[in-house]
């Protein structure tokens, strides 16, 4: 079954930018190495350290200094330091060469009044005799400068320290500096606009085996207990079934957590009696520090249990001292560890950017680089049309554990980042996200949140080694109201190779750590854990400076990729369907040579038939020239840039507004009984046909399953918990769910 390509609007656009990895450094344009998948931008930089010796210009004897660095129009103005002659400021100004609108700097020392600011002294530079700088030459040093009045006399106004050269987005100074971009927002906003790399939480499963209690003190003595243990984690709840009635109940039941570094949380094991169908009483409460958790290294022994006295709620909070006069307590046994030797899925698991194990010592070594080179966008949808401005474009990429956020450009729809960034690679088969968002936190902002513009996945594995991959990426963005292009991404990627042994090896291994084959998280928990990593991490980056806002965070993360939606099952049936078009192929031509419907093609057929019973020495040789010709006629369509997101593939041009409203709906649902009662029943009809499907499956199944039988009845000497290497090889290779649509 042949699925239809999509509109060619939605495809890439392969270009070929002016980069210095595509130029092989020619004479005349070369930059720092570590900048050559961007183009250069050249910016005018202006540190203003300190000043000394400011002269008093207020009748009261005091002075409010601070500098203003003007350049044509624009305009860049430090911190105001009250009552100071010797004031350190300490900030850099950029501004950008293509927008340079004068040949003269002026850099001005005024005195903050109520009314109108006075002039203290000005210094005035020429552009021809600034120097230019390129990395990796140290920073420039600053020197003093002699204050001037307004007629250009060097009187007794004081000096001021200052640096300025010519450099390019490679300067270390780049990220921290005030841009000319961003000349009309406000001090305490401008971090908001600067480009910074954030790093992830490192995150561990916390497993917690709560095993029985004894000596439980209802407060009814008359009735025996029902007791609940009720486990809380920062902000994760779980509890187990209600024990059987008694003061001394078993519970046995096992629950995980998501903890994080520095394990500043604690754990609060609480045992509550249900004394009625929404009444539960308790009946002590322990608080027990994450630190003090052991930690597991992959198959080794559980941790000993430990008995731990349960404190009656009125002296949990109090003194160690208070506690110590408690007679008598009621006891709970616990096993705890941490597990080490797990990789805590805070993604989707097919976009997977990160697999390795949350122990450092279980970690193995790297494999290659990745270096991402975010150039520009074009055709951005105008997201603030509304409030009179355009777009404030901002990209965050995501890896492993880091996170990179270029710099916000202001009200344009063509923004020019020429950021470039790089990661370790520990695995091929992992996945990069990129995504665009409007920053709407600018001026304040409050509680308003930044808006999706679209974002981009790129499969590592699907990349050609040490080849520089430039395309346009198509923003793709799926409303309630439909599929929309809201711009393009113009990328550069390149990933190298630094270890090709250890690549080639690395198809062969596991995909997950060791851990998750031989004692494998149970599926009722793995979604659940995966949301409270994602809300860990979601927080954490939130209270970063400047924040990594939770609603670019859950967007990156896919927080919603576990939800129902009847588009993505279409969209995976046709897949499915897509596979088996080729078995029905080729039985449809065993078909038509049984019944020689082409009488050339069967005489050829029953010829090669005859020879192979006549020789079987050449079965092998001719079943390995015919895969050798389907592999040479194959390569020459090989896909020539990496796969990108197919909205035909994901059933985002053809799906029913219903269907679209349906997915974007809440959980639980805020529609009206009539539509959920008919989404109900369309659900039902779908569910049947699955149904069938599925028997169907399950009988042919069974016929294979009495094939494979002396298989299955192997020696346990043959047998493994852990996959195969061609089990492991299958998993790794690409797929097409990068190309879909969530």
């Amino acid at each position: 079954m042949q699925i239809p390509k999509q509109n060619p609007e939605y495809s890439l656009v392969e270009t070929s930018p002016p980069l210095a990895a595509r130029l092989r450094y020619k004479v005349g344009d070369k930059i720092s190495t570590t900048y050559d998948l961007v183009e250069p931008m050249h910016y005018l930089y202006v540190n203003v350290v300190k000043a000394r010796d400011l002269p008093v210009m207020d009748i009261t004897g005091s002075l409010d200094p601070y500098v203003e660095v003007k350049l044509g129009n624009y305009k860049g103005v430090t911190k105001h330091l009250e009552k100071n002659q010797h004031p350190v400021w300490k900030q850099i100004f950029a501004f950008s060469k293509e927008r340079l609108q004068s040949n003269l700097l002026e850099v001005t020392v005024k005195d903050k009044d109520i009314a109108k600011d006075d002039f203290v002294g000005r210094v005035l530079f020429d552009l021809t005799e600034v120097p230019l700088r390129v990395p990796p030459d140290s920073p420039l040093a600053p020197q003093w400068y002699r204050l001037e009045d307004k007629k250009g006399y060097k009187v007794n106004n004081g000096e001021i320290m200052l640096a300025v050269w010519m450099g390019t987005q490679a300067d270390e100074s780049f990220p921290e500096a005030w841009h000319s971009d961003a000349h009309n927002v406000s001090h305490s906003n401008l971090a908001n606009t600067r480009s910074k790399v954030y790093f992830s939480p490192k995150l561990y499963y916390l497993r917690l085996q709560v095993i029985e209690a004894q000596d439980l003190v209802p407060h009814d003595k008359g009735r025996a207990p029902e007791a609940v243990v009720r486990v809380q984690l920062g902000n994760q709840m779980r509890a187990t079934r209600t024990g059987p009635r008694g003061i001394n109940p078993i519970w046995n039941d096992e629950l995980m957590f998501v903890a994080a570094e520095p394990f500043e949380d604690f754990i609060i094991v609480t045992v509550e009696d249900r004394v009625g169908p929404n009444s539960m009483e308790i009946l002590g409460r322990e608080i027990i520090s994450v630190r003090s958790v052991p930690p597991r290294n992959e198959t080794s022994k559980l941790p000993d249990s430990r008995w731990h006295n349960l404190h009656r709620p009125s002296l949990v909070g109090e003194e160690e001292t208070e506690k110590k006069k408690e007679k008598f307590s009621s006891k709970i046994h616990l096993r705890m560890c941490l597990e080490a030797g797990y990789h805590v899925l805070d993604e989707s698991t097919p976009f997977s950017s990160d697999l390795q194990p949350s122990s450092k010592h279980l970690r193995k070594k790297n494999i290659g680089i990745l270096e991402l080179g975010i150039l520009s966008a074009r055709n951005l949808h105008p997201m603030k049309a509304k409030e009179g401005r355009t777009t404030d474009a901002y990209c965050v990429a995501k890896y492993g554990n880091k996170w990179v956020r270029t710099r916000t450009l202001l009200d344009t729809l063509s923004p020019r980042w020429n950021e470039q960034y790089t990661w370790e690679v520990y695995d091929p088969c992992t996945v990069i996200t990129v995504g665009v968002f409007d920053n709407w936190h600018i001026n304040g902002g409050g509680d308003a949140r930044d808006q999706r513009i679209g974002k981009v996945r790129i499969r590592l594995s699907t990349l050609e080694t040490d080849r520089v991959y430039t395309h346009y990426y198509p923003l793709l963005v799926l409303q309630p109201n439909g599929l929309k292009k809201n711009g393009e991404l113009h990328l550069a990627v390149r990933f190298t190779c630094t270890a090709w042994v250890n690549m080639v090896a690395q198809y062969g291994r596991p995909l997950l750590p060791k851990m998750h084959y031989v004692q494998p998280i149970p599926v009722r928990h793995i979604d659940w854990l995966r949301h409270q990593a994602m809300q860990i991490v979601a927080a954490r980056l939130s209270r970063a400076e400047p924040p990594l806002r939770r609603e670019a965070v859950e967007y990156m993360l896919d927080v919603d990729y576990h939800m129902w939606s009847l588009r993505r099952s279409k969209a995976n049936f046709f897949r499915i369907m897509s596979l088996l078009s080729g078995v029905t192929a080729v039985c449809k031509w065993l078909d038509d040579i049984c019944t020689w419907r082409n009488p050339v093609t069967t005489c050829l057929v029953h010829v090669l038939f005859l020879i192979l019973v006549c020789y079987p020495e050449l079965i092998l040789p001719t079943i390995f020239l015919y895969l050798f010709v389907i592999g040479i006629w194959n390569y020459r369509f090989r896909p020539r840039h990496p796969p990108h997101m197919d909205a035909r593939l994901s059933q985002a041009e053809t799906a029913h507004p219903d269907e679209l409203d349906e997915e974007f709906d809440t959980f639980p649902t805020s529609k009206p009984a009539d539509i959920v009662r008919m989404r109900y029943d369309r659900l039902r009809s779908v569910a049947g046909r699955v149904q069938t499907v599925v028997g169907d499956l399950a009988t042919q199944g069974e016929m294979v399953a009495i094939l494979v039988g002396l298989y299955m009845l192997r020696h346990p000497r043959f047998r493994s918990k852990m996959p195969s290497v061609p089990v492991n090889f299958f998993k790794r290779l690409p797929s097409k769910s990068d190309m879909m649509l969530y």
